[in-house]
C-alpha cells in the first residue's frame, strides 16, 4: 500500500475548504471522484489534506461544486501550487524529523501566534548562546556538526519576524523562564537583554506570569496556539511531548486552548511591568556574570 505523506498547513487548508465546497454543492464523493478520474479513496485524502491536488484537477472540481467567484478560485489553486512548495526547512531534512518539519510549516505559514512557555525561553526568541546550551542538553548524542545544524535552523527560524509581513507575535513566559540558569549567569543576562530588545507590542509582545499568581491555567505545560489569515485556514493547536508534538485542529479543542492563553494573560504582568521584572532580573545575572 503506498504511504502518504503527513498533511502540511496549505494541504490541510486546501483540502477543508473542497470538502466544505463539495458538500455545500450536495456532491459525493463518488461523483467527485469520477470527475477527475479517481476514486473515493483519493478525494478522501485530498480533504483531508494528505494527497496533493493538481491544477486540472481543481479546475474540474470547482466546475462541479458551481464555484465561481474568481478571487476563491485564484486561492485555491495557489495553495494547491505552494502545497507542493518546499519550504526553506527542507534543505534541513537529514537531521530535522518530519514532525518538526511539519511544525515549521505551520509556523512559517501563520498571521500569529500564541504562545504560553513555563520552563524555557522560546526557540524564536533565543539567543545563539542559550540555544547553544539548550541544544548541547537536549542532544547529548549528536556530533558537533549536528548541532550546529540545529542552531543554524534556530537562527533561519527567527528570520520570521524580518519578514515584510511578519507575524504578530504573544508570548506569555512563566517567571520561572526568566530565573532557570541555563548556560551560566553570562548567557542569562544576554538572553533576558534579548527580550528587553526585542519587545515591540503590538507586533512582537511578552508578557511574564508572575509566581505570586499561583496556579493557572499554564499547569499542564506549554503549548502554541497559531491563527491564520482567510476564514478557510485551520488553527492549530501546538503541544509538545517527550517523543514529538501534537497538533490539535478541532474546533473546540483549539477553543479550549484560546480560553487558557486568554486566562494565562489576564493573570500576567502588563507589558510595562514584565519589562520592569525582566530587567531586574537582568542586571542580577549580570551582576553575577
Amino acid at each position: 500500500m503506498p504511504s502518504h505523506p503527513r498533511p502540511t498547513v496549505r494541504r490541510r487548508r486546501l483540502g477543508a475548504e473542497l470538502k466544505r465546497l463539495r458538500e455545500k454543492a450536495g456532491v459525493s464523493m463518488d461523483d467527485a471522484a469520477e470527475r477527475i478520474g479517481g476514486d473515493k479513496p483519493k478525494i478522501s485524502r485530498q480533504e483531508n489534506g494528505r494527497q496533493g491536488v493538481s491544477k486540472l484537477e481543481i479546475e474540474a472540481l470547482l466546475a462541479l461544486y458551481g464555484v465561481s467567484d474568481d478571487r476563491l478560485r485564484t486561492a485555491l489553486t495557489t495553495l494547491a501550487r505552494e502545497g507542493r512548495r518546499k519550504g526553506w526547512w527542507a534543505q534541513y531534512g537529514d537531521i530535522l524529523t518530519a514532525g518538526f518539519q511539519e511544525w515549521l510549516s505551520i509556523e512559517s505559514d501563520a498571521a500569529r501566534i500564541l504562545a504560553f512557555q513555563p520552563m524555557l525561553v522560546p526557540g524564536l526568541l533565543q539567543t545563539v548562546e542559550y540555544a547553544t546550551e539548550v541544544i548541547r542538553c537536549a542532544e547529548k548524542d549528536a556530533t558537533q556538526e549536528k548541532r550546529d545544524s540545529y542552531i543554524e535552523v534556530r537562527k533561519v527560524r527567527q528570520e520570521i519576524f524580518a519578514r515584510d509581513n511578519p507575524p504578530q507575535y504573544v508570548c506569555l513566559l512563566d517567571e520561572a523562564v526568566l530565573r532557570r540558569e541555563v548556560g551560566g549567569p553570562a548567557v542569562m543576562a544576554a538572553q533576558l537583554a534579548r527580550i528587553l530588545e526585542v519587545n515591540n507590542p503590538p507586533k512582537l509582545t511578552i508578557q511574564v506570569v508572575p509566581f505570586g499568581q499561583g496556579w493557572h491555567a499554564g499547569v499542564h505545560g506549554p503549548f502554541n496556539i497559531y491563527n491564520y489569515p482567510d476564514p478557510m485556514d485551520l488553527d492549530v493547536v501546538n503541544l509538545d511531548y517527550l517523543d514529538g508534538a501534537l497538533y490539535l485542529e478541532e474546533d473546540d479543542s483549539v477553543k479550549r486552548y484560546q480560553l487558557a492563553f486568554d486566562e494565562l494573560r489576564a493573570t500576567a504582568l502588563t507589558t510595562r511591568q514584565s519589562m520592569e521584572l525582566v530587567s531586574s532580573v537582568q542586571r542580577e545575572f549580570a551582576m553575577r556574570a
